[in-house]
């Protein structure tokens, strides 16, 4: 195994403490709505003292991590990815190795499609490894809860009652700071029925009271609560009040574009990823000698959604892993390129820059990343696997 840190004496951590140091480099909120990321097998009070970094938990991973003592796995791809009714020691699938490793008394944690949004994973790797400047997502995804904003309209007088109502109850709360309305004057207008009993003017007359408009953010586990103060407090009969659902500030999400450097074409590129990655499979689409100006990276299997994000379309060469027929066939219709560095080799390079965050954060915890994972493919004539980069 190579050790990538170590810091002086070995520390020792929770599995909460490392899960909670992925949390913050590869935020979950980040990942794909299909996707299983984050702790996915452990005792979160359990002690931690060396975690190993995979891309795929096999059963010659977990053997090294066992005799490497390991009490940690990061495995990039969620050995648990669909729902699990049984976990069989002697299953053919996956479920077998994460029983081994519970019973070795080992936590699993797989950041996945979270790693590749998260600024520095997975796709930023690449298109650091493939000399992109002005480098961006080319999808944006909504990251955070989800909240609402809740508008009423009170006469002037019994404003501050309404407001410190509402806030009690969990109301206007914006980061760190509390108390946060938006208020503006206006006259409201009501005509009470015979059935009516308003609390202010008299039934059966158009009644205008000055009143100011009043807007609040509201959380959404909070938003009953709220609606309730604002009712009781409210000098109305019937308060009149809306309430919009506030969508959650997007944020970087998956996938990465950027300009590349005057001259590129698609061969040299093609082979100075090659080197870059240690990839031995490496396959591209279209001529060799095309010059590139914008590229669009998504580790992994991109499908077709460098073709069909709008941020995306302008790229000439489409950089992934691994390429359908089909899909290839599209990317040639388009007039465009793409490089497949292959699946696992596209993912592999950011073991190490996570290795050396997640040292930077948990200082002192011995940090390793895998000797034994390996792609599943292989090139035609090789008689053993070379050292893991």
């Amino acid at each position: 195994m190579v050790r990538v840190r170590t810091r002086l004496g070995t520390r020792h951590f929770a599995v909460r403490d490392v899960a909670a140091a992925l949390d913050a480099i590869a935020p979950p909120s980040l990942a794909q709505s299909w996707d299983n990321v984050g702790l996915l097998a452990g005792e979160h009070r359990a002690h931690c003292r060396h975690a190993l970094l995979c891309i795929d938990l096999t059963p010659p991973v977990l053997a090294e991590a066992v005799a490497g003592q390991c009490d940690f796995i990061v495995a990039y791809h969620p050995p648990l990815f669909r729902p699990v009714n049984r976990l069989l020691a002697d299953s053919p699938d996956t479920d077998a190795v994460v029983h081994q490793a519970i019973a070795h008394g080992i936590a699993i944690y797989s950041p996945h499609t979270a790693l590749d949004a998260a600024c520095g994973g997975t796709n930023d790797v690449i298109a650091g490894l493939s000399n992109l400047s002005d480098v961006g997502p080319f999808e944006y995804v909504y990251s955070g809860e989800p909240s609402w904003k809740v508008v009423t309209f009170v006469p002037t007088a019994q404003l501050e009652q309404v407001a410190a109502a509402m806030f009690a109850a969990g109301a206007g709360r914006i980061g760190n700071y509390e108390q946060c309305s938006y208020r503006l004057q206006g006259e409201g207008t009501f005509f009470g029925t015979e059935s009516t009993k308003p609390r202010i003017g008299r039934k059966g007359r158009l009644e205008r009271v000055a009143e100011t408009r009043i807007e609040m953010v509201a959380p959404t586990g909070r938003l009953p609560e709220i609606i309730a103060a604002l009712r009781r407090s409210h000098p109305y009969e019937e308060p009149a009040l809306d309430i919009y659902p506030l969508t959650a500030e997007p944020v970087a999400g998956i996938g990465r574009v950027g300009r590349l450097p005057a001259g590129t074409t698609l061969g040299r590129l093609a082979r100075h990823l090659q080197r870059a990655t240690h990839s031995r499979i490496v396959t591209t689409i279209g001529a060799a000698g095309t010059v590139l100006r914008h590229a669009a990276v998504c580790v992994g299997a991109a499908g077709r959604a460098p073709l069909e994000m709008q941020r995306a379309t302008p790229c000439d060469v489409i950089i992934t892993g691994e390429i359908r027929h089909h899909d290839a066939l599209a990317i040639l219709r388009q007039r465009k390129t793409a490089i497949a560095l292959g699946h696992w080799e596209s993912e592999r390079p950011v073991l190490r820059v996570l290795a050396r965050r997640l040292g930077a954060r948990l200082p002192g915890l011995k940090i390793t990343v895998s000797n034994r994972d390996s792609s599943p493919f292989k090139p035609a004539g090789e008689k053993e696997n070379p050292t893991r980069k």
